[in-house]
């Protein structure tokens, strides 16, 4: 887990303006019904990511990073469309770790090692070694945004990313406890960004926002947990707190959630002190099919809006501005915010 006991809170200024930064998760598709299998590495999805850009990003000026997987990485086509996007400084490009289909091949494919943190050490380094040196060779520029994939950091990921030079992680998602799946536990976790040291080297975690709405949203950490307990869920209390307005926990993503339940979310962020909002999404989202989010074209359709909607709210009624990943880190560091 990256260490909270080393981590230094930023320090800005109640007048700051919300920052707004997206990261995908740009990946191969698979079926995510079933186990985890080597053999999927298909990437065509990668083709679609320019749609984005066209209908979203380039008139919101967004620059998303994103943080590519070993398929993604060393596919022709698919270097090919993003390194176009990167050179026309439209894209920034991460890294993004799927242990089951980057090398060395040597661990049992199953739920636990999907988690890349629960590897052993030198084999997570590897894998992440051999991915790092593959995106500078495609796309020459050194990644410097770090994002597990399944957010699957352990006791290791923070010295390793140090050691191989990154400057940014973005894989904490607050108030997520995924330890019985065998992923990390992230209940300790808030919403803001931080520093951490690893390696001797300042890093800058930049979560991938998970927050609370309603009436109780300042209790949301304790009362969440408490109606997520077997009884709360028996008597479905969850469903009736969201219902009434009392308290609901929403990720900032078009994936699953609507444009209302992003803008209250975002509300009582901001209201509450927040400044920055990590974005999500996953990259087989762009093609109809791979994913549970996005099966037709209509359903498409509905998240390129949502996705546009919601920007154009945040930076109007939010009164808030979008930065890339790693110019965020630089404008914190610079105190130019």
């Amino acid at each position: 887990m990256l260490n909270l006991q080393a981590h230094q809170p930023l320090s800005l200024p109640p007048s700051t303006r919300p920052v707004l930064t997206v990261v995908v998760d740009t990946e191969e598709e698979f079926d995510w019904t079933q186990p985890f299998d080597r053999s999927n590495v298909g990437v065509s999805s990668i083709a679609a990511q320019p749609l984005a850009h066209e209908r979203v990003f380039d008139k919101h000026g967004v620059v998303p990073t994103y943080v590519i997987d070993w398929p993604v990485a060393t596919t022709p086509s698919s270097i090919a469309v993003l390194k176009k996007l990167m050179e026309e400084g439209r894209c920034e490009i991460g890294t993004h770790l799927h242990p089951w289909v980057s090398p060395p091949y040597t661990e049992e494919v199953n739920t636990f090692n999907s988690y890349a943190g629960n590897l052993p050490r030198e084999l997570e380094f590897e894998k992440l070694r051999r991915l790092t040196e593959a995106i500078t060779t495609h796309f020459g520029r050194a990644p410097k945004v770090f994002k597990a994939g399944r957010y699957g950091v352990g006791p290791h990921t923070a010295e390793i990313i140090a050691e191989l030079g990154y400057t940014v992680d973005a894989s904490v998602v607050p108030h997520t406890d995924m330890s019985a799946d065998g992923g990390p536990n992230f209940s300790a976790h808030g919403r803001d960004p931080y520093w951490f040291a690893a390696n001797g080297r300042r890093l800058m975690e930049q979560p991938a926002t998970a927050t609370y709405a309603g009436l109780l949203h300042h209790q949301g950490p304790w009362l969440h947990k408490l109606l997520l307990s077997t009884p709360a869920k028996a008597m479905r209390l969850p469903g009736i707190a969201s219902r009434l307005g009392m308290l609901e926990r929403i990720k900032i993503t078009p994936e699953g959630y609507s444009l209302e339940e992003l803008k209250r979310a975002t509300r009582c962020l901001v209201k509450s002190g927040g400044r920055f909002v990590g974005l999500t999404y996953h990259s087989p989202s762009l093609q109809p099919g791979h994913t549970p989010y996005v099966r037709t074209q209509s359903d498409l359709d509905q998240f390129l809006r949502t996705l546009d909607s919601y920007i154009e709210f945040f930076k109007d009624e939010m009164n808030g501005v979008v930065m890339s990943s790693t110019g965020y880190r630089s404008a914190t560091d610079c105190n130019s915010l």
